[in-house]
């Protein structure tokens, strides 16, 4: 079953790449055109993606976990690695002793923790696969607390469907303003057993080029999922009020929003 597993990720992955590995290409430069025909088949797509890989996948199915022999490197840090946003780097200079999580919105009761009452909680350790929509992969260990224990003490609303991550680091820079990365999924994968809240890797506190100090692993999914440097996580019922309304930086910029494998 694990090679049956692990060829079935290797197949998905590479049909959930194929439109973001072309984002290189010059054919979809107009992709930041919200008018682009090719942006619209994409995005039409993305509902067919989602509930193909949700029957395929399910609701409970595992990522497959390895053995500490089988971490041979480091985590290779991608996207932001350094934010040089002014709150961040405050709370840096002092090894996020002022950090704190927030989580909002369609909450009963909405809740702030700081990383000492996070890592109060019982923890969770798993050596899972990362893979890149670049094409690489390693493997790490990640120590952190599941987001549906966070999530479950905030006690959610009957009508939040998405968890949705706010980060502190700025990912565009504009004349008009900076636009900081956000990104979400649905709440069968905020309730999944492997999706965490990772405060540690390797066995070390969380660096900052993966993310310090709390990022979200979710093992199904590809790494751009993995929103870092996160603050806020704020319950919705819709996307209508995040970013473009698709869900994600990334699936506002033509990517899939469900990024399974």
């Amino acid at each position: 079953m694990a090679g049956i597993d692990q060829r079935r990720r290797g197949v998905l992955a590479g049909l959930m790449a194929a439109p973001a590995l072309l984002g290189g290409c010059k054919v979809l430069d107009s992709l930041n055109d919200r008018d682009a025909p090719l942006r619209n088949f994409i995005e039409g797509a993305n509902g067919l993606t989602y509930r193909a890989q949700r029957l395929l996948i399910g609701g409970n199915r595992l990522a497959p976990e390895y053995q500490p022999g089988d971490i041979r490197q480091s985590q290779h840090p991608n996207g932001v690695t350094a934010p040089q946003d002014e709150e961040y780097l405050t709370l840096a200079a002092r090894d996020f002793a002022d950090y704190r999580l927030t989580v909002s919105g369609l909450v009963d009761a909405p809740r702030t923790f700081d990383r000492a009452a996070l890592q109060a909680m019982p923890a969770q350790s798993q050596i899972t696969r990362h893979d890149c929509v670049e094409g690489w992969s390693c493997i790490s260990k990640w120590n952190g607390v599941r987001l549906s224990t966070v999530l479950e003490l905030a006690k959610p609303k009957l009508a939040a469907r998405f968890a949705v991550f706010h980060c502190f680091d700025t990912i565009e820079r504009s004349l008009s303003g900076g636009i900081k990365y956000y990104e979400s999924i649905d709440l069968i994968d905020a309730r999944h057993p492997q999706t965490i809240l990772a405060y540690g890797l390797n066995d070390k506190p969380l660096p900052v080029s993966s993310g310090a100090p709390l990022r979200v692993r979710v093992e199904r999914q590809l790494g751009y999922k993995m929103a870092k440097y996160i603050h806020t996580i704020e319950l919705v019922s819709s996307f209508a009020e995040i970013g473009e309304g698709n869900g994600s930086y990334w699936a506002d910029r033509g990517y899939d929003w469900y990024a399974g494998i």
